[in-house]
């Protein structure tokens, strides 16, 4: 929560309790509600095969009655106009990740089919999924080696056991009477909600004819999470094009590792027969999201101020033949969410926030020049095929679809509705960015959205939706969490700032409120309120509810 001063409206209410929403007009659309929300089918994870014929994806479903939320992969084939797409996994357990073989003929997923999270692939040309790994621990990442010989995952696993089966009897849950304390010598004690028992080691196996595994390889090695906690994800590791070796990212473990954000890459041979070898020892601040090109160059994201998490994501080229590394776009004043290569390799794809939108951009992988691809809404994820991106878009009135942009640019095509017949009898309400003059009368943006069953004439109180981090964004995005869209449909106006301070403005913008976050950003909040007060007179500042996000 955050409290406005008088000078900034009139009225302000600290809950939402305090206000009493005004009653929907009749209509024939119903309004957006929270248990909409929960039950929104979430589309994710588009991977485009390599012969650029089909992207397989996930789709999450909430089971609200019975508390749980189910994952199923789905197919679409991309040369077929106005092709439907189709579920590949059958109900009754989850399945996710999709990753495809080299050859496009097979896809392996992650799945809970057996009772735990496994490995598992299914023929493109017919049969039953098969089975590929039978461990005694849950699988929490996967990638497959381009020429489809080894794959790569990630599991939990206990310092000092030698063997998986150990990792599973020490991280089982405590039975009867049992001793449930835990001893920690060291931070992280926890992520969020769990607590920091283990560590996450990445493996590779050989693949067998039969479709199963050789006995797995640790290649990570180091008291390190590979991928990184709490968010971490096959993002972190990549294949060399020839599948010889695995570059991953980690942060080592010890004393400084809460307070570090001094991730390396590493090199590995892919079957573990040497140790890692660091291959970014010379830089002192994050280095991550190592993304291999089809000619053998390493890409990845780089920072270049040890100890500040908010600091610029740039990105950073290895090249194959001489291991000399230079930065790619050091002129570029935009932090990188996610990086990928084209198909070609020629270019390189890149998410950023970028004036309240997530838009994605094409970089050239050797001058660095940039060109915008999609410059509004939200790119929360994409891949690459033949002169072609997919990518998984939305915006603050709408769930993330499937659509695809020509890799020249273009008018994001809509290639799914996943939500199509939920949404159809739901209002989505009208939004709109705007800006003022905000601290030091430099240029801030904002959106509002307008209520449920707006009518020109009447007023309406606002929720006034605050961004955490302090380094964040309300952009024009969908979220699972604060959704302006599920206030709007109770009868809110909805205001959102992006403050000094937010990312998608510049680094300058974002270190501005360094060692003053309680200025530059109140002082926001108080000059857009004010702003918007003005400029939209349906908006109530007698009623007004301001709710922090982390």
């Amino acid at each position: 929560m955050i409290s406005i001063p008088q000078q900034a409206l009139t009225r302000v209410a600290l809950g939402l309790l305090t206000l009493t929403a005004p009653i929907a007009p009749a209509s024939a659309l119903t309004a957006f509600t929270i248990e909409d929300l929960v039950h929104v089918q979430r589309v994710e994870q588009p991977v485009v095969s390599p012969d650029g014929r089909l992207v397989a994806f996930t789709v999450r479903e909430t089971q609200l009655e019975a508390n749980r939320r189910e994952a199923h992969v789905w197919l679409l084939e991309l040369t077929i106009p106005h092709a439907a797409p189709r579920q590949l996994t059958g109900a009754g357990s989850s399945a996710f990740d999709p990753r495809w073989s080299g050859d496009s003929r097979t896809l392996y997923f992650l799945s809970t089919r057996s009772g735990s999270t496994q490995v598992w692939r299914i023929a493109l040309q017919g049969g039953e999924a098969q089975q590929v790994t039978h461990l005694p621990l849950d699988v929490t990442s996967l990638r497959v080696a381009p020429s489809s010989e080894r794959i790569a995952f990630s599991m939990e696993v206990v310092a000092g056991c030698k063997e998986l089966k150990c990792s599973r009897e020490r991280l089982a849950a405590p039975k009867g009477s049992e001793p449930s304390g835990m001893l920690f010598d060291q931070l992280f004690i926890r992520h969020w909600d769990t607590w920091n028992r283990s560590r996450s080691h990445l493996f590779t196996a050989r693949i067998r004819t039969d479709g199963t595994i050789d006995e797995p390889v640790d290649v990570s090695r180091l008291d390190a999470d590979v991928p990184s906690k709490p968010f971490g994800d096959e993002a972190d590791y990549d294949f060399s094009p020839d599948g010889g070796s695995i570059v991953f990212s980690t942060r080592p473990g010890g004393s400084e590792e809460a307070r570090s954000t001094n991730f390396d890459l590493y090199q590995v041979p892919a079957d573990g027969s040497a140790a890692p070898r660091n291959l970014t020892a010379d830089r002192p601040a994050w280095d991550g999201t190592p993304k291999f090109l089809p000619n053998g160059d390493l890409a990845w994201l780089a920072q270049d101020r040890a100890g500040y998490e908010s600091d610029r994501f740039h990105i950073m080229i290895r090249d194959a033949g001489t291991g000399a590394t230079r930065p790619l776009t050091a002129a570029w004043d935009r932090s990188v969410d996610h990086l990928e290569s084209s198909s070609d390799g020629r270019e390189l794809l890149a998410s950023v926030d970028e004036i309240g939108q997530h838009g994605l951009y094409a970089v050239d992988a050797h001058s660095g020049q940039v060109r915008r691809l999609v410059g509004t809404g939200d790119v929360t994820a994409f891949s690459s095929g033949a002169g072609e991106l997919v990518i998984d878009y939305a915006s603050l009135s709408a769930p993330p679809d499937l659509y695809r942009v020509p890799i020249g640019g273009g008018e994001p095509e809509r290639l799914t509705q996943m939500n199509g017949p939920m949404l159809a009898g739901l209002a989505m309400s009208e939004f709109e960015q705007f800006s003022f003059a905000g601290w030091h009368n430099e240029r801030v943006y904002g959106y509002v959205v307008k209520p449920y069953g707006f009518k020109a004439g009447a007023r309406y109180p606002v929720a006034f939706l605050i961004h955490g981090g302090p380094q964040g964004s309300m952009a024009n995005q969908w979220s699972y969490r604060w959704n302006p869209e599920v206030f709007a449909g109770a009868g809110y106006a909805v205001v959102t700032i992006d403050f000094h301070g937010s990312q998608g403005y510049g680094q300058a913008f974002t270190d501005s409120i360094n060692q003053d976050w309680g200025g530059k950003p109140l002082e926001d909040l108080q000059k857009g309120l004010a702003a918007a007060l003005a400029r939209y007179p349906w908006l109530d500042g007698e009623r007004v509810c301001a709710l922090g996000a982390r």
